[in-house]
């Protein structure tokens, strides 16, 4: 995965995972379109990478929960021939008892982590394949499978992403554009400020910090791999789980009921 005058896009890209993923694709060669809601760190970060790397780098201030700001990205994705990567990082957490919330908070990270993705997805994915080539990196949780009783709405946002990448891979089996799906477990990141749990509280064993997350990510993105679970240790897990979910399949849709739905009458 290098390249030579071409662009990637990073959104969540003023901390955290965004941040190491903006600095890791300049390192190999790829013009940065950054995004984020903070300028500040967007304006620090790209000024450092063009000072360490001599990449061009573009900011896009945005509030991906926001409609129309969502629309100025998705212009840029469509418009800029340049696009060749696509990371849809930007993401929020709220682990909080579902019936103690506030829906309008729970709807905010619907539409960061859902809405924002799928509709960033569809504006580049028609050049990517026009062009012939390109990346997309959907950003899920270990928590799509890890479902907890705090975490119904973020576990139900971050299992979409992977049942929508996986879905995507399937659409797109014959196109030259890769789709990758990247689950993370604890990361140490600012995401858990105001998710209602304190990453202190956590095991020094369950957090894994944020170098070592992305370095993992590119490595699974470069073997192939369609879902990477980053500290997974053995990957033929993940393909017995997938095995067995599709040894469903032939069954999930018959004329009849299974026999034990069958009201029997002497």
């Amino acid at each position: 995965m290098t390249t030579q005058n071409k662009t990637a896009v990073v959104t969540g890209a003023s901390a955290g995972l965004g941040t190491a993923y903006a600095q890791r694709l300049a390192d190999r060669g790829y013009d940065l379109i950054l995004v984020a809601r903070n300028t500040a760190r967007l304006e620090s970060l790209a000024s450092d990478i063009r000072s360490r790397t001599g990449r061009a780098v573009d900011v896009v201030p945005a509030d991906l929960t926001d409609a129309a700001q969502i629309s100025v990205v998705e212009e840029r994705l469509r418009t800029d021939e340049s696009i060749e990567v696509l990371i849809n990082n930007a993401g929020a957490a709220l682990l909080t008892p579902l019936a103690a919330s506030d829906a309008a908070a729970y709807e905010a990270l619907i539409n960061l982590n859902v809405t924002s993705l799928t509709r960033l997805t569809i504006a580049v994915l028609p050049g990517l394949t026009a062009r012939g080539h390109g990346t997309v990196v959907n950003i899920s949780s270990a928590m799509a499978l890890n479902v907890m009783p705090f975490s119904a709405v973020y576990s139900g946002t971050k299992s979409y992403v992977l049942t929508f990448t996986q879905a995507l891979q399937q659409e797109l089996a014959e196109s030259p554009v890769t789709v990758q799906a990247v689950l993370p477990g604890a990361v140490r990141t600012d995401l858990w400020d105001g998710s209602g749990v304190d990453l202190a509280a956590l095991p020094e064993e369950m957090v894994m910090n944020v170098d070592d997350a992305v370095d993992a990510a590119f490595a699974g993105l470069d073997a192939g791999e369609p879902v990477t679970i980053l500290s997974l240790p053995d990957i033929s897990d993940w393909e017995s789980f997938e095995k067995a979910r599709q040894a469903l399949v032939p069954n999930l849709s018959l004329r009849v009921p299974a026999d034990r739905y069958l009201t029997r009458t002497a």
